[in-house]
Formats: C-alpha cells, structure tokens, sequence
C-alpha cells in the first residue's frame, strides 16, 4: 500500500536549517508528485512546496520562495524539504503527501509528520 514516512524534523534555533526526509513506497517516485504541507498550532495545514514529476518542477508557497528548496531521487524513493534560514512562524507539523499524479495540487495519502519547532 502507499506509504509515506517523514523524517528530520526538530528544535531548531531562528536561523538555523533543517532537510526533512519523506520516504514513499508502495508506488513509482518517479511518476507522482509529492507535496510538503506544513500545519501551524491552531491552524489549518497549508502547501508549502510540491515536487512535480516531470522535468523537475517545483512549486513553492509565496512566503517560503527562497527559503524552501524540494528536491528528490527517485531511485531512493525519497523527496526532501531543505528549510534554511528558519523562522519561528515556520513551526508546525510539517508532512508530506501525494495523489498519485504527476502534476502538484491533488492528495489523497499523507504521512505522520514530523515536528518542526523553531526557538531561542
């Protein structure tokens, strides 16, 4: 069955970096998009960034651009979220998730998450 596993999150201080891990398997990394969302205390999960499938797209939320990068290697069936100059409202449950296309913005199977905390 599809599965997707996250990894790499933490307490990190304002400034700091952090490359999460989203392992998939039970379908081809290399023919469906995976997304990263990010779920804020109190909030509602929103898209922060997408991997598309072919030609190696990607799509970033407007307040992430130049901060998130996406990346993947699908012989690894892995996507990774590298976060850099962290903020403290970049904390949350950050998780990723696909639909089983190739193209971003459908999701039907999500992973557990993992925690992102940025503090001094």
């Amino acid at each position: 069955q599809v599965q997707l596993v996250e990894s790499g999150g933490g307490l990190v201080q304002p400034g700091g970096s952090l490359r999460l891990s989203c392992v998939t398997s039970g379908f081809t990394l290399e023919d469906a998009a995976v997304g990263w969302f990010r779920q804020a205390p109190g909030k509602i999960r929103e898209g922060v960034a997408c991997s598309s499938a072919k030609d190696d797209g990607a799509w970033y939320e407007d307040s992430v651009k130049g901060r998130f990068t996406v990346s993947r290697d699908n012989a690894k069936n892995t996507v990774w979220l590298q976060i850099d100059n962290l903020k403290p409202e970049d904390t949350g449950v950050y998780s990723c998730g696909t639909g089983l296309k190739t193209w971003c913005g459908w999701y039907d199977y999500w992973g557990q998450g993992t925690q992102v905390t940025v503090s001094s």
